[in-house]
């Protein structure tokens, strides 16, 4: 709640950042997260609403529920292969994000109920979709799927109501269960040949 906080410099020493330590730091523009921090807390960014830009980096491993829910300025984030665990609705409440760096996964529950997404770009380096990790944002409207996507998750795209198309890359060999149930605005889809798996109930409210 340190509304008036600018910018802030982390020392090296600093291997963890707490449960809300800079929540509801909305003047916060800018901040450092250096080599030596492990992991990134619970609700521990939410709300910094003048943050644009963050980089994660290799040493993280883990990023807590809400970290950065309420983040609406956020636009870009650079995120490693070292993070193994991004907690549910991480980032809530954000609007357009560009992901850079090295991810290999878009971890399960990642964007989960993020109604305000509108559009998102995915790395190259990402093979894999997780289960439920676009799950009801209802305002995405676009979305890109890599060419070196392999796998999408049970109820990945589940109730993105708004989303109208999507095009299946030629790496992807199966789409789980529900992965596009709920995406009532969807007139459009096109699955390739090397897709060997397709799950249960995919275009379940669909038109």
């Amino acid at each position: 709640g340190c509304s008036s906080l600018t910018q802030i410099s982390i020392p090296q020493s600093v291997i963890s950042i707490g449960n809300y330590s800079f929540s509801g730091c909305s003047s916060l523009t800018q901040i450092s997260i250096p080599q030596s921090v492990i992991s990134i807390g619970n609700y521990s960014f939410s709300e910094c609403s003048s943050l644009t830009q963050i980089s994660i980096p290799q040493s993280v491993i883990s990023i807590g529920d809400y970290a950065f829910s309420g983040c609406s300025s956020l636009t870009q984030i650079s995120i490693q292969s070292s993070v193994i665990s991004i907690g549910n609705h991480a980032f809530d409440g954000i609007k357009s994000l560009i992901i850079t760096g090295n991810i290999q996964t878009i971890p399960n529950n990642m964007f989960r109920w993020c109604s305000s997404l509108t559009q998102i770009s995915i790395p190259q380096s990402v093979t894999s979709i997780g289960n439920y990790s676009f799950y009801g944002c209802s305002s995405l409207t676009q979305i890109s799927i890599p060419q070196s996507v392999i796998s999408i998750g049970d109820y990945a795209f589940y109730g993105c109501s708004s989303l109208t198309q999507i095009s299946i890359p030629q790496s992807v060999t199966s789409i789980g269960d529900y992965a596009f149930s709920g995406c009532f605005s969807l007139t459009q889809i096109t699955i390739p040949p090397s897709v060997t798996s397709i799950g249960i109930q995919n275009c379940d409210g669909t038109n």
